[in-house]
């Protein structure tokens, strides 16, 4: 059970015109704390140790990130992944051993086909579509760009299908996290992108690929930032030039709308993976300042959290490259990142 020790004292200062014996009897907080905090350590307890006046801000900010660690990790506990399909073939990095993480991390991940996802996507009524439509089209820019209007509003609307399905699925089930695998779509007409947006953008946990384990760990941080600012994305490619290092990080379709900086721009665009159609998708920038690298990996033997702290700047124009992105750069540097 997660435990913080907060050594403080009610006053912020010593009374030195009218400090007695009396006084310093009741409020030997300096001695009590030490004595409390040897009996924790004794104990082996590795609890957390905040510092300082009560009514300091900044006292009370570390108490509530702790607080909201505190949840993440009893919460960790409750976190169900529903993974559509196996990890993409042949790839080793987004591998793991299942039971070692409902051991280890307390997550439960369970597989479903994708033609149970269909049955369900085909109970979507066109009301509810139609007004999801409209609701996103007060929300997000949509941008029609070269395709006939209804072409996109078609597109679009088949996202808001699989947005529902995929919610549905989930919430009559107790799942908070999902992935998919574009190498395996039978019964979708295309692989979900904005409809997986909208649902990060909810608190749902996703990552790629069959990738569960970031799925999980995407969902574990919302719970630690609130839902704020927190997505799952890859490192695409670099920019090795001497005063410009940095790294581009998107995926070819879902990336968090939580990170936008502008107006997303809903856009439908050919993608040669998954050789399905053209999937709808959210367009747009991240931002600036500081943010966490962090994935989990399996060893094997052991998982590893890895994770570095970074400086985002916002992307250039990449007027060939229509998906979201978010640029930063390792603060250890990017070769030592």
């Amino acid at each position: 059970k997660p435990l913080l020790h907060l050594a403080t004292q009610y006053l912020d200062h010593i009374p030195y015109k009218t400090i007695d014996m009396d006084y310093m009897n009741l409020n030997q907080s300096a001695h009590g704390d030490r004595e409390y905090g040897y009996i924790n350590a004794r104990l082996r307890m590795n609890n957390k140790v905040v510092y300082g006046w009560w009514g300091d801000k900044e006292v009370q900010n570390e108490i509530a990130d702790w607080q909201d660690v505190a949840v993440a990790y009893n919460e960790s506990f409750k976190i169900k992944v529903m993974s559509f399909g196996g990890k993409m073939r042949n790839v080793a990095v987004t591998d793991g051993d299942k039971i070692e993480a409902q051991i280890q991390l307390g997550w439960t991940v369970d597989y479903y086909a994708v033609g149970d996802l269909v049955a369900e996507m085909d109970k979507v009524t066109d009301a509810d579509i139609n007004q999801k439509y409209d609701e996103l089209a007060k929300t997000y820019t949509m941008n029609p760009g070269d395709n006939d209007e209804a072409f996109f509003e078609d597109h679009v609307k088949y996202q808001i299908r699989e947005y529902f399905g995929l919610k549905r699925f989930m919430s009559a089930r107790g799942y908070t996290a999902f992935s998919d695998n574009f190498e395996d779509l039978y019964g979708l007409k295309e692989l979900p992108g904005l409809a997986v947006q909208l649902l990060m953008a909810e608190g749902y946990g996703f990552a790629g690929e069959g990738d569960w384990k970031t799925a999980a760990l995407d969902r574990l941080m919302k719970i630690i930032s609130h839902n704020k600012k927190t997505a799952f994305m890859e490192d695409y490619t670099l920019d090795l030039r001497k005063g410009h290092e940095a790294i581009l990080g998107s995926h070819m379709l879902e990336v968090d709308p939580t990170l936008a900086t502008d107006k997303p721009k809903i856009e439908v665009h050919p993608l040669d993976i998954g050789d399905r159609e053209d999937p709808a998708r959210l367009v747009f920038a991240g931002g600036e300042g500081d943010a966490v690298d962090v994935t989990l990996a399996d060893f094997g033997d052991e998982y590893r959290l890895i994770m570095y702290e970074v400086a985002g700047h916002k992307a250039d124009e990449m007027p060939k490259l229509p998906v979201a992105k978010q640029m930063w750069t390792p603060k250890a540097g990017l070769k030592e990142g």
